[in-house]
């Protein structure tokens, strides 16, 4: 393949303590004729030291602006609001397909420097499957903060954990009453997540894939204590949850965990809230009574970084060695074009008085 020089920066988010690479990964790909260049980053879960004995060239944080024209900037999540005109091509979840707040400015920063989104959530294989994800340590953790947080053991802010000692907290302890459990999206990485955090604290959920939400019961779902929700809706779905559903006096449900986080946006099949929760206030209450109480945090796996980025930069390298402008890589440049030119087409659009 061509020369790499994969850049892999720093997460200027201070809660993000993931990486898209690990050590021992950045050697493989090292030992296959790729550059790859490391900034120091004070919070990432593998310390700088450990690129650097694995042979890669250490750099300072944010220094990646100014990288030669030919790297390729590796990242997790937003980008800092500087500079404006993005000139490098870009592999990191950018959130900007979907209308999501914020993501026209975005792409206008990218056409403005002639840069590229490679957008890791549409690396994808043939069949449509994405290829690098962390949805399965995404739901395991919405599903074991709404368990902590329904048993009345959620202590907030959030730190990073192991996920021995998560396990630990989520086993019920003497007095914990029962509860029922629902999650929809179950079959996919996200809902095995969340299914197995659940078996973990010993309750079996109720269990909804594209069957169940084809024809929603919203009694049914309203009947449950706690709901997780794992879908990554592609196309316009009726909501799961409503306002109105809110309101109701019957209205069992009192936690919900919405893991996908796709507020602001058109596909967003849980529009019942604004803003996302973080790690500093995970909770945001909804309803007084009934109780009702929200988790809708962007960055989950952050909390086991380890864990979740050993599994996602096993699936990521592969790719990354097989790094070109076809197959999947030339699929992801393709879905940024499509979405700069819809951004045109709707700008383009005469405005009525």
């Amino acid at each position: 393949m061509t020369e790499l020089h994969l850049w892999l920066r720093h997460e200027t988010r201070p809660t993000e303590r993931r990486t898209p690479i690990v050590p021992s990964d950045a050697a493989r790909l090292i030992a296959s004729g790729v550059a790859v260049t490391v900034e120091e980053s004070p919070q990432r879960v593998f310390p700088v030291e450990e690129y650097e004995a694995a042979g890669c060239r250490v750099t300072a944080a944010g220094s990646w602006v100014s990288a030669p024209p030919d790297a390729v900037i590796l990242g997790l999540k937003e980008l800092p609001e500087q500079p404006h005109a993005l000139t490098h091509r870009h592999i990191y979840f950018g959130h900007a397909y979907k209308s999501q707040p914020g993501a026209a400015e975005l792409l206008h920063r990218f056409t403005a420097g002639g840069g590229t989104l490679l957008d890791l959530e549409y690396l994808v294989d043939d069949h449509g499957r994405r290829l690098a994800a962390f949805g399965f340590w995404a739901g395991y953790l919405g599903a074991a903060l709404a368990v902590l947080q329904h048993r009345g053991r959620l202590a907030a802010p959030l730190a990073p954990t192991h996920k021995d000692e998560l396990d630990e907290t989520l086993r019920p302890a003497a007095g914990d009453a029962d509860f029922t459990a629902l999650v929809i999206g179950a079959l996919g990485r996200s809902g095995r997540g969340a299914r197995l955090a659940f078996h973990t604290a010993a309750v079996e959920p109720t269990c909804w894939d594209l069957a169940e939400t084809r024809a929603l019961d919203r009694r049914a779902l309203l009947d449950h204590d706690v709901l997780v929700n794992a879908v990554l809706a592609t196309t316009p779905v009726p909501p799961f949850l409503r306002e109105q559903d809110l309101d109701g006096p019957t209205r069992r449900l009192r936690t919900v965990c919405d893991v996908t986080c796709d507020v602001g946006s058109p596909l967003n099949v849980l529009p019942v809230y604004d803003r996302v929760t973080d790690w500093s206030d995970p909770v945001r209450r909804l309803r007084k009574e009934p109780g009702l109480d929200l988790i809708a945090i962007d960055n989950l796996p952050s909390l086991l970084p380890k864990e979740s980025s050993t599994d996602f930069s096993a699936a990521l390298t592969p790719q990354l060695l097989d790094f070109h402008t076809g197959g999947p890589w030339g699929r992801c440049r393709e879905r940024f074009l499509a979405a700069i030119r819809e951004l045109a087409i709707v700008e383009g659009e005469p405005r009525g008085d």
